[in-house]
């Protein structure tokens, strides 16, 4: 029950971060918000790992966590070019049942969850496909594949091995297997920013918010690297995955946003798909 509950936690603490982050990435270079906040989860993470004082497992953890601040890169990157030239009503949808890969990844390790669980793993993330989705506007055509929908694709991937990837890699210490992820995705941006050279001038009056994402991101990684690492990733994973519900339901009351009826749908389905995992 613990570890489900923690998992629920890191999908609030991703939710509140990528609604802050899609505010900031409205006024400021998405390259900027993104490095900003990784290099606040990095010191936030050194942080506590100095603070904990134990020294890193065997070695045998590295390449999974590499792995995962890899595929975690990627995933961002694709999701955001996704958005700056598609549309949310597509992009989200996509990209979060990305949670698929480490729930097939579980089931073929030979993780059984019950009959229960198992419907609520479908109702959560189809409830966080029709809260995600916005339907079209009347008039609008359904019937054509979105612009950016491809990346979706990739960036659904990525986050999915990167759930996947960090499963792995926290089996010893969670800890340490984030603070590696994370060092590997600053290390990636810190590279698109000696190519890009985005200014920071504007930045200087978003600094608090532009850390914060950072806290709530290497926070929710922290809680699913501990989640995953004492519970069944094919459960942990679609817990930690709800995220999406979280930022559409700020939107909602923070920015006005109405919500269609199959969204109000789907936040249910999602709500009770979290109800029947807990079961465990």
């Amino acid at each position: 029950m613990l570890p489900l509950f923690l998992a629920f936690l890191a999908s609030i603490s991703w939710g509140v971060g990528d609604f802050l982050g899609g505010l900031k990435s409205r006024v400021l270079p998405l390259l900027v918000v993104l490095s900003v906040a990784q290099l606040a989860g990095l010191l936030a993470i050194v942080s506590i790992v100095v603070v904990r004082g134990s020294g890193p497992p065997e070695p045998d953890f590295v390449p999974f966590a590499v792995a995962g601040g890899v595929a975690v890169s990627v995933g961002i990157g694709a999701f955001f070019r996704a958005l700056a030239i598609g549309t949310m009503s597509v992009v989200a949808p996509i990209s979060a049942v990305g949670s698929a890969v480490p729930v097939v990844y579980g089931i073929l390790l030979g993780e059984r969850p019950g009959a229960g669980q198992i419907l609520g793993i479908v109702l959560a993330i189809l409830g966080v496909v029709l809260a995600a989705r916005e339907p079209p506007k009347p008039g609008e055509s359904g019937g054509t594949v979105s612009a950016g929908a491809g990346l979706a694709v990739v960036a659904a991937l990525g986050f999915g091995l990167f759930l996947t990837a960090m499963h792995r890699a926290s089996e010893d210490d969670a800890f340490w297997a984030t603070l590696v992820q994370r060092a590997t995705a600053m290390a990636i941006f810190a590279v698109l920013l000696l190519v890009r050279r985005p200014s920071f001038k504007t930045a200087r009056p978003h600094m608090v918010g532009l850390i914060a994402i950072g806290l709530l991101d290497v926070t929710a990684a922290v809680l699913f690297a501990v989640a995953s690492s004492q519970g069944l990733v094919s459960l942990i994973a679609v817990m930690a995955s709800l995220y999406p519900i979280v930022t559409v339901l700020l939107a909602h009351v923070i920015l006005g946003e109405r919500l269609a009826l199959s969204q109000r749908v789907g936040a249910g389905a999602a709500f009770a798909g979290v109800g029947l995992i807990s079961l465990a």
